[in-house]
């Protein structure tokens, strides 16, 4: 399939106002499981779209897209690839995430690089999933080098000295945040990043915390008391107090919960809320937050944990905007695809509290030498390969490409395609197309991402570094997992 060119810019303003909203906030429990994923094993499979080994034979389509290809051992020597996978999840893991490996075709991944990653049956899968962490790839060269160069040298501190690649690892971060978010707080995932954010909000008086609905900041206890969804929070109330839900891209609802608590209010907000189904807010509209915010004396937190880092084309979805926040959470592309790291970055005011007492707020691994080194590398690779314009540019052509793949099958099973950058989300009239979608991919040898707070939308999130042919192979794949989804679905 050929790439079209991408669209003009005229074109993109010409979206309209407010895309991407879909109808009707309350989604079904269970949310952002594939249709199916929990029931017993085979249940909620297209037909033979992801058996465990060879799913792919007698399927011409699947054949032309490489799926199946054997690419030789792909196993490291110290992986026993005659254990069942599948049951050591169900005796040490748990049955759930044990029924849905199954479901998914029971593979183990064992090894990757680029956008590929390799199963220990053989087969090798385009990955344009991996929730936003692979901005670089797999494995990239320039990362992974300097991870081992800091397992040979000091892969974890004391604590006691400085620690001097956290201190070049804020440096280069800080070199990127919005002018005056300088100060880095670096932790080991991104609900550790919201943790801390609001801790910082308490410590400034802000115990009233504002949220979205749809909104995802994470799953620790804190975290989870502002990721509004029902599904995931009932079961460990009570969370945080004095939490209040709003509409995403409502600055009046907004105002209207910030008027009875000046000055005693955190706000947290995705630039674009991803888990939410790439639910891109009307332009303005984050200006509209931060101006509220300065109003009203609330404390302004960004999670950029998904979006930032270059994946919606600029280092950060506020710079589009030109909004600093008091505080910016970054996360998932920070890592460059190889050691787990988040942060928390904030202006010299908000910061205050952390600054004055080191003790206040830590952590043994927080800000460790193996992961800032990561950290410092995945900036200085991007600097040099220029990865935010390449991932505008490749989101652009993506975006143009996968609405004609689903042109046909517009007002029937596809709603819409929206997007920004290499965060596309492709929406479906029924919860269940997602599930055998994602399968009927799977089974073609493509990796994509559902939506945990949007169960109609599968995500795209491939890194930057996809190449035409790839980029060719993904587009004539996803046309004929859609060609047969769409038969079995009306069938």
């Amino acid at each position: 399939m050929t790439v079209s060119p991408p669209p003009t810019e005229a074109a993109e303003a010409a979206e309209p106002s407010g895309a991407g909203q879909p109808s009707g906030a309350a989604e079904p429990s269970g949310a952002g499981q594939p249709s199916g994923a929990a029931e017993p094993s085979g249940a909620g499979q297209p037909s033979g779209a992801a058996e465990p080994s060879g799913a792919a034979e007698g399927s011409g389509a699947t054949e032309s897209c490489g799926a199946a290809e054997s690419v030789g051992p792909t196993a490291p020597v110290d992986v026993d690839v005659d254990v069942d996978v599948v049951d050591l999840y169900l005796k040490h893991i748990g049955s759930g995430r044990a029924v849905m490996g199954r479901v998914m075709g029971g593979m183990a991944e064992v090894r990757s690089e680029g956008a590929w990653i390799h199963a220990d049956d053989g087969r090798r899968f385009l990955d344009f999933g991996g929730y936003g962490v692979f901005i670089l790839g797999h494995r990239h060269p320039a990362v992974v080098e300097a991870v081992h160069r800091q397992i040979d040298t000091h892969p974890l501190a004391s604590r006691v000295f400085l620690e001097p690649v956290a201190a070049r690892a804020a440096q280069a971060l800080a070199a990127h945040t919005p002018p005056g978010v300088d100060y880095v707080h670096f932790v080991n995932s991104g609900a550790e990043a919201t943790e801390a954010a609001l801790k910082l909000a308490r410590a400034h008086g802000r115990t009233s915390v504002i949220t979205t609905r749809r909104g995802f900041h994470g799953k620790t206890l804190g975290a989870l008391s502002v990721t509004a969804n029902a599904t995931y929070q009932t079961p460990f109330q009570p969370l945080l107090p004095d939490v209040t839900q709003v509409d995403y891209d409502d600055p009046a609802d907004l105002e209207q919960a910030l008027a009875p608590r000046r000055d005693r209010a955190c706000v947290i907000v995705e630039p674009v809320q991803g888990e939410g189904g790439v639910r891109i807010p009307r332009p303005g509209y984050l200006r509209q937050v931060r101006a509220l915010c300065s109003t009203y004396g609330a404390l302004l937190v960004v999670d950029e944990i998904q979006t930032g880092m270059g994946r919606l084309g600029t280092w950060w979805g506020v710079d589009a905007e030109g909004v600093r926040p008091d505080v910016l959470l970054a996360g998932k592309g920070l890592s460059g695809g190889v050691v787990p790291i988040a942060a928390m970055a904030a202006t010299a005011e908000a910061y205050g509290p952390f600054s004055r007492d080191p003790y206040l707020h830590t952590s043994t691994f927080g800000a460790s030498p193996i992961a800032c080194a990561a950290a410092l590398a995945t900036v200085r690779a991007m600097e040099a390969e220029n990865t935010v314009a390449r991932a505008a540019a490749l989101g652009l052509r993506l975006r143009a490409a996968v609405r004609e793949v689903c042109a046909p099958y517009r007002g029937g099973l596809v709603r819409e395609v929206r997007g920004q950058g290499l965060l596309i989300g492709i929406e479906f009239a029924e919860e269940q197309a997602v599930g055998e979608l994602l399968l009927e991919l799977i089974a073609r040898g493509v990796l994509v991402n559902h939506s945990l707070n949007s169960t109609r939308v599968l995500r795209l999130t491939p890194p930057a570094v996809v190449d035409d042919e790839e980029l060719d192979l993904f587009l004539t794949t996803l046309a004929e997992a859609l060609h047969s989804t769409a038969g079995r679905m009306s069938g």
